[in-house]
């Protein structure tokens, strides 16, 4: 049997943050389109700024007082992706996945955030990306079925039709 020594284990550690580390970060910080034909598209928060962005005030039941949302509609992601269906899953970092059909996206929303007053957001804080509405500007944003499909840690968009 082949003994380690401390250094060795401790080398073989190291290398392996080295090398797996930022693979891993780098999934946490993406968002990847996987269009009708099976092309993936993947988006870093660099990608995203050279958007259209766009964005607005609102409450919301899980932050405290009017934040201000800033980010990319979820419509122009796709077209940056060349995704053409009308059914899309919206999958996050947990597993959790919701579906929007492209009948669904209007007037720039819903929008894919990046920033919550001003600062990206962290894992830990719903991102680094988070679908949201304009909660306060109609009634229709309240509900249930909207809240459900606001979707944090978002990470991976795949168009279903």
């Amino acid at each position: 049997m082949l003994k380690k020594s401390p250094l060795t284990a401790n080398l073989l550690a190291i290398l392996f943050c080295i090398f797996s580390v930022p693979a891993m970060a780098q999934g946490l910080h993406s968002l990847t389109v996987v269009t009708e034909k099976g092309n993936e598209v993947t988006f870093t928060i660099e990608d995203l700024d050279k958007l259209d962005q766009s964005g607005f005030k609102t409450s919301t039941i899980w932050t405290e007082g009017v934040v201000e949302f800033t980010g990319v509609s979820l419509s122009e992601i796709l077209n940056a992706a060349g995704a053409e269906g009308s059914t899309f899953e919206l999958s996050a970092l947990n597993d959790y996945a919701i579906f929007l059909t492209a009948s669904e996206l209007e007037g720039g929303l819903p929008l894919v955030a990046t920033r919550r007053d001003g600062m990206l957001m962290s894992v830990r804080d719903k991102g680094p990306f988070w679908i949201v509405y304009p909660y306060d500007s109609e009634r229709k944003y309240r509900t249930e079925t909207t809240y459900a499909r606001s979707i944090w840690q978002l990470n991976h968009i795949s168009t279903i039709e």
